[in-house]
């Protein structure tokens, strides 16, 4: 599936004067396909919305929706990236509000994770990698991701499937490329993301159906003596929706009825 660029099939070489090339500026979605549809493309939408509006970035959302959903279409199955960046300009930071925001999509084959991941859980990598706080781009999916970049070279032994991410406070945040929850006495705990992390989409979505479940349900600073109490512990992302967490460090957990009622959830949300 050859790659589009402002809705025209890409050519060779991108621009050399982009600032998402030059700077990391701009934002990206990374969505899931299947039988030719985008998954949860609205919350995907409105993230990016929300991303624009804090980056001051003006865009046709009207027509990032309908290139979406003809590159889904198109593709079939698999992972579609959307990449906006601020377009192009010359040296320096300073942009003009004439900047036209280039489009770029990209498709990718269907993740292909070991299934025990989600039946049998999966075991984190203590990160050394410590997440800055700036509240200015906290929650957004901007294209500065080298914190991710550095955290994930940290390890290659494939026993691990994911990082754990703390901040700079030494507070727990996230996974790598995903988010985290705690289950506690019924109820569910996840990261306050607003000095850093990503708002993740699964997150956003897991939230709401929980809540009109009754689940109870708190956004909060974690810390690692919350973690060590925690009944249950699970992540979550838009691709491959939720993996039970049994063990970090010297800490295990079972995987309990909370995380396998939620995961019936995410699946629902993954299917067509």
């Amino acid at each position: 599936m050859q790659s589009w660029v402002d809705g025209q099939p890409a050519s060779a070489l991108a621009s050399l004067k982009d600032r998402g090339l030059a700077y990391g500026d701009g934002l990206f979605e990374t969505i899931a396909v299947k039988a030719g549809q985008p998954l949860l493309l609205d919350l995907h939408l409105q993230r990016l919305a929300h991303g624009c509006s804090r980056l001051a970035m003006v865009a046709d959302h009207t027509l990032i929706r309908s290139e979406l959903l003809a590159y889904a279409q198109a593709m079939g199955e698999g992972v579609l990236k959307l990449i906006l960046t601020r377009g192009d300009s010359l040296r320096g930071y300073s942009f003009t509000a004439e900047a036209q925001p280039r489009r770029i999509l990209q498709a990718s084959p269907a993740a292909a994770y070991p299934q025990a991941y989600g039946a049998h859980g999966v075991q984190l990598f203590d990160c050394a990698t410590r997440l800055a706080e700036q509240p200015l781009l906290a929650g957004l999916k901007h294209l500065n991701r080298l914190e991710q970049v550095i955290a994930r070279s940290e390890w290659q032994d494939p026993a691990y499937a994911e990082g754990l991410m703390r901040d700079t406070s030494g507070r727990v945040i996230e996974g790598v490329f995903s988010n985290l929850f705690l289950v506690r006495d019924g109820g569910l705990i996840t990261a306050d993301l607003q000095r850093c992390g990503v708002a993740g989409v699964m997150r956003a979505a897991l939230l709401t159906h929980a809540g009109q479940l009754g689940i109870p349900c708190q956004i909060t600073d974690i810390s690692l003596a919350q973690l060590r109490q925690a009944d249950e512990v699970f992540l979550c992302n838009s691709v491959y929706g939720i993996w039970p967490v049994r063990a970090f460090a010297d800490l295990s957990w079972p995987v309990g009825p909370l995380t396998r009622k939620l995961q019936g959830i995410a699946r629902t949300l993954l299917d067509v």
